[in-house]
């Protein structure tokens, strides 16, 4: 697991990426398809930080593992909702640039977080 400030910073960054998909959600198009599509981002999307939460409140290693790595999931399927949005044309590409970009970054930290757990429990 990671140190206290690790810990405090991952918390808070796991909720300010939340706060950005809600944001996005709000944003979105009244469209039937863009609001479809919105209801799935919004629920994986603001999942992330609470699969992390709940992981740094596991019983067992075992436990903090399953919970990164449902947190894994739900960033990999903001990114297919994101990248759909692309795709369909509903939001340019520039305008979630940065946000793919925090994808990346937060399931890079966690497989690590993940990684470095299963290297503990063996």
């Amino acid at each position: 697991m990671k140190s206290d400030s690790g810990v405090v910073d991952l918390k808070r960054r796991t909720m300010a990426f939340a706060v950005r998909i809600v944001k996005l959600y709000g944003a979105l198009p009244k469209t039937t398809a863009a609001q479809v599509i919105s209801k799935q981002l919004l629920r994986s999307g603001t999942s992330v930080g609470a699969h992390y939460r709940e992981g740094m409140r596991a019983r067992s290693a075992a436990e903090f593992i399953s919970k990164i790595e449902g947190g894994l999931q739900e960033l990999e399927e903001t990114d297919y909702w994101v990248e759909l949005l692309v795709e369909a044309e509903i939001v340019h590409p520039d305008r979630l640039a940065d946000l793919r970009k925090e994808i990346n970054e937060l399931t890079a930290i966690l497989v690590t977080c993940a990684k470095n757990a299963k290297q503990k429990a063996k």
